[in-house]
């Protein structure tokens, strides 16, 4: 009997306009309707300039999905051209922000710091904190797996106040399966994921929640969660289509329905 409630997060990108955007919520929400899902928790996170418009129909319809956004500026307010801060995203209804995602790492040069001082302006706002970790694939090949991620960890997460831990979310996601087609293994997820509660549990956090990211998609979500002891899933490309990221959803409630 697990005590995690597992949480599933679609990860838009730079996809959808905020016409799209409606669209696809409304979709999704008359599923959620029709054949609620009850054990998982159900995340979006949606490019800013759709935010407003899905948080207006989540409150209106009274769907229930949670909006996250993909980056905030660690900075409250100031002379930051095209940034946004954590209190522009409370207004609009925001809990969830994803933070130091490999794409903001690799192509925007987020540093460990400046994905450390993201994090600590996130949770100091309320907000939970889906930290991203992953390795590139050279990285794995050469053994250094564990210790990259275990150093992504301490670095982010090192002095963080106790009373924030209760808002970390961690998600790991190895570069060289996102987006990609090629999906990690069971028996490496379930590695990782035993190595990243260790790592977490020394650093004195007591239930961490760890998701899996990286090319999950309807054929491979039920096996995932069912034996890699992942607590969800972010998910990227199939989060597009209503019908594809209701059946991850689904095989995530399902098979959680059991385990409790």
């Amino acid at each position: 009997m697990t005590t995690r409630r597992p949480l599933v997060i679609g990860n838009w990108k730079m996809n959808l306009d905020f016409v799209e955007a409606l669209h696809l919520v409304q979709q999704l929400g008359v599923l959620m309707k029709n054949r609620p899902v009850e054990h998982t928790d159900v995340v979006v996170a949606a490019p800013f300039v759709d935010l407003r418009s899905v948080s207006s129909i989540i409150d209106s319809e009274r769907f229930a999905i949670g909006l996250c956004a993909q980056h905030v500026n660690a900075q409250e307010n100031g002379p930051h051209t095209g940034e946004i801060s954590t209190s522009m995203l409370t207004r609009l209804n925001v809990e969830w922000v994803l933070v130091g995602h490999s794409e903001r790492r690799v192509h925007y040069f987020m540093s460990d710091e400046i994905v450390a001082d993201t994090l600590r302006s996130v949770v100091r706002a309320g907000q939970h904190a889906v930290l991203c970790v992953g390795e590139e694939l050279s990285v794995r090949e050469n053994g250094e797996h564990e210790a990259f991620v275990a150093a992504q960890l301490e670095s982010a997460l090192h002095g963080l106040d106790e009373k924030f831990h209760a808002l970390l979310t961690v998600a790991y996601e190895p570069l060289w399966a996102i987006g990609t087609g090629v999906n990690a293994t069971v028996e490496q997820v379930h590695e990782m994921t035993a190595h990243l509660r260790k790592v977490l549990r020394s650093m004195s956090f007591s239930a961490p929640q760890v998701l899996y990211g990286g090319s999950v998609n309807t054929e491979n979500a039920a096996t995932l969660v069912r034996e890699s002891d992942v607590d969800g899933f972010l998910v990227g490309g199939a989060s597009l289509k209503a019908e594809s990221f209701y059946a991850i959803l689904q095989a995530c409630d399902d098979c959680y329905a059991i385990k409790r």
